[in-house]
């Protein structure tokens, strides 16, 4: 075979898959259909569909050599004849061989013929075998025993369906499929552009007279300075005389008329290019929109597979599950809908895993035998769609949900008791956290849930989870339509610019810097109520900053981020203004940058980074967790000249308390309990208190309200440092009046000196 014939042939194979995949996901489709059709008239019409889609798989695939494919669906071709004439009757055993053959015809399709091996090839045919003996005798077999052992055997080595099977499937993300109707949009906008790349060449040709004019003008103008000055106009011209009050009033009105002109022509051109900047503006958005709309698939082009791989998993496990597909005919950015395929499958074995019970278990609690699994999308708003995954099974167990957290690490048996069941709920997106008692090639690992919430937030969405126990649990994803374009929020550090999603920013607001308080190490402010982690944009970011002061020194702007059900304040210098935003990829060189997800050209010209949201919420937990824990010189010089007053009542802390600070510079006295260390502030001078809360005669939030309460002392800064780590104390801490509050569990003597530093 010649080289032409041979590139003929590859671009026919590629044409081949493309086609041949729609052809198999029809036959799934159909097998599945007919298996719930209760109707004679619907069985024998889903029927002659399988039919017909065999025999159009089995010519193209005699068009491209594929023999192997062209003799299964010659088989099948025979199998679906026999169920028209109603010689062979549709069962499971039968059901089950019919999906076993789609399997394999997808994988022919994957793997090329050069890379199967010998007992790939036997198993084909025993599977042309099988269905060549059921369509000659119209049943199973003579002995239906031995078929259907024969049939189990083989299922044995059915292939399992598995992600990345799906993942290959070249539809999707090698061609796509466009309505005439959007291509005809598109030409007509094209043709449209045309007028306006028309009045941008007269522009350039009005602009370009502009430029000859004053070349001409300014040409003048030099011989009238030349002339004025009785200088000579060229080596070897005489002198002129010198310029007259009738000349220069000539000169003078000419050029008045030259400026009027250009005045005139200069407002005419300003008049069309706002003109032409709302047409150009116009068009582009039109055509932005109808270019986005070709790249835009509706749900359902992905959720080919997901019934028979309900089928499949159900039928494993013995259960029997049915699935509800509702919203499929929305259409989503295509790189969205690629991206989002594995995080559904994620979902929906753990439905079926978890959720969904055996039909026994269901009739015992007063449910349907067949248990339901929905996939719904619906639009939430023009630019963001929901996509809801959820069953009517047993709910999710948070009881073991908080055990398996524990048991990981995640918390502490203190602190799961405080968790509500909304934060008890999200621990099943951490990973290695499951409720399985045991791994399966399905589920387990508790990782599956971990990927889905990573996948989502990466592509500037979130996720989060309602269950009922005894009811069901619901997944609800939230996500853009467009990864292109997207609503941002442009704010200034030092002379940085960075686009923050819209999505993610709850609001933007003004604090003083009395408002920020320290708690648990770190700075936080009070918001409706409740104290919201304050971290600065610049420290997290490490970008560098020019020497001009502190910048919460008077009102701070903060901009709230959440991600995840959490949010977290964020201290800027400016922000400056919301704007559609364009996303640039950073390249193959910097596929992935912490805190970046990409870039965008702003209005200026300069390039401004994308910050990556949940990345962004990681790094400021973690620098505001990272300690201070030397002072810099200049600070340890001025704690020489600080007094701290220590108000503990257990020996050890007071002590361990009094070397932490005397180390540092600062001079240390301390008190038994809060009653002696109001009483030691009467008679002393201090520039700060640290306090425990749980003292006899007086504890820490009374003595700090006591303070407060003193007109000498108000303004003297507190920290309680304290094991009573429930949100309840700290906000009872920030009511009262402190100024920090820091947990004895995650006491780090770097944080208590930078909270005190801070103060002072």
């Amino acid at each position: 075979m010649n080289k032409t014939h041979e590139d003929l042939l590859k671009r026919l194979l590629s044409t081949f898959r493309v086609e041949a995949n729609e052809h198999i996901n029809a036959m799934i489709s159909g097998l599945i259909e007919l298996e719930k059709a209760t109707s004679p008239d619907k069985s024998k019409e889903v029927i002659e569909t399988l039919f017909r889609e065999a025999h159009s798989l089995k010519g193209a695939a005699r068009a491209v050599n594929l023999s192997e494919i062209e003799a299964i669906c010659q088989s099948l071709e025979s199998a679906f004849a026999a169920l028209k004439r109603q010689e062979l009757m549709p069962t499971p055993p039968l059901f089950d061989l019919f999906h076993q053959a789609s399997d394999t015809l997808s994988n022919l399709l994957i793997s090329p013929e050069a890379a199967r091996t010998a007992s790939d090839k036997s198993q084909v045919r025993e599977l042309l075998r099988l269905i060549e003996t059921v369509s000659e005798r119209g049943r199973p077999s003579p002995n239906p025993g031995e078929v259907s052992n024969r049939q189990d055997n083989l299922t044995l080595h059915r292939p399992e369906v598995k992600p990345p099977i799906a993942e290959q499937k070249p539809a999707l993300s090698e061609t796509v499929r466009i309505p005439t109707a959007k291509l005809d949009a598109l030409f007509l906008q094209a043709e449209e552009l045309l007028s306006a790349r028309l009045a941008a060449t007269q522009r350039a040709a009005e602009f370009r007279e502009i430029k000859t004019a004053f070349a001409a003008w300014n040409k003048e103008w030099v011989k009238f300075r030349m002339a004025a000055s009785g200088r000579k106009t060229a080596k070897l011209e005489p002198p002129q005389p010198s310029v007259q009050a009738p000349q220069l009033n000539e000169l003078l009105e000419s050029h008045m008329v030259f400026v009027k002109s250009f005045e005139g022509r200069l407002a005419s051109l300003s008049h069309a290019a706002d003109q032409d900047q709302r047409l150009l503006a116009t068009l582009v958005d039109s055509l932005l929109e109808d270019m986005k709309t070709v790249l835009m698939l509706p749900f359902a082009s992905i959720l080919e597979i997901f019934p028979k791989l309900v089928r499949d998993l159900s039928r494993d496990q013995g259960k029997k599950v049915e699935l509800c597909v509702q919203g499929e005919q929305i259409e989503v950015d295509k790189r969205i809908l690629e991206q989002m395929k594995d995080p559904l499958i994620h979902l929906v074995r753990n439905c079926i895993d978890h959720g969904i019970e055996k039909p026994e278990e269901r009739e015992e609690r007063h449910k349907p035998g067949r248990g339901t699994i929905t996939i719904a999308m619906s639009q939430r708003n023009g630019s963001h769609v929901e996509i809801l995954v959820g069953d009517d099974g047993a709910g999710i167990d948070l009881a073991k949900v908080k055990s398996a957290a524990v048991r990981r690490g995640f918390l502490s048996e203190e602190e799961s008791t405080k968790l509500t069941i909304k934060e008890l709920a999200s621990l099943v997106f951490e990973s290695e956290v499951s409720t399985s008692p045991m791994i399966t090639d399905i589920s387990g690992r508790g990782l599956g849930l971990a990927i889905v919430r990573e996948k989502v937030e990466k592509l500037g969405g979130s996720v989060s989870l309602e269950t009922d126990p005894g009811k069901g649990t619901a997944f609800r994803i939230l996500l853009p339509l467009s990864l292109a374009r997207f609503r941002g929020v442009l704010v200034g550090v030092a002379c940085h610019r960075f686009i923050l999603s819209a999505t993610h920013v709850e609001r933007v607001l003004r604090v003083k810097a009395e408002e920020i308080k320290t708690a648990g190490g770190r700075e936080a402010i009070l918001l409706d109520g409740q104290a919201v982690s304050l971290a600065r944009l610049g420290e997290v970011l490490e970008v560098s900053r020019p020497n001009v002061g502190n910048p919460s020194a008077e009102n701070a702007v903060v901009v709230v981020v959440t991600s995840a059900q959490k949010r977290i304040a964020f201290l800027v210098d400016e922000v400056l203004h919301e704007q559609e935003v364009l996303v640039k990829s950073l390249g193959k060189q910097l596929s992935r940058v912490r805190n970046i997800a990409g870039a965008t050209v702003l209005g200026t010209g300069r390039v401004a980074p994308i910050l990556n949201i949940p990345d962004l919420m990681k790094s400021a937990v973690k620098a505001s967790a990272t300690a201070r824990s030397t002072p810099s010189p200049s600070a340890k010089t001025k704690a020489e000249t600080e007094s701290i007053l220590i108000a503990e009542d257990s020996i050890t802390a007071r002590t361990l308390l009094k070397n932490i600070f005397e180390a540092a510079g600062y001079r240390v006295k301390t008190a038994v309990d809060g009653m002696e260390a109001f009483t030691t502030l009467k008679s002393g001078e201090f520039h700060l208190v640290v306090s425990d809360v749980e003292m006899p005669r007086m504890n820490g939030f009374e003595l700090t309200a006591r303070i407060r309460a003193d007109k000498k002392l108000a303004e003297l800064p507190v920290v309680l440092v304290t094991a009573l780590e429930s949100r309840e104390d700290r906000e009872r801490g920030i009511e009262a009046g402190a100024n920090a509050y820091i947990v004895k569990r995650s006491f780090d003597q770097g944080n208590l000196l930078e909270a005190v530093h801070r103060l002072l």
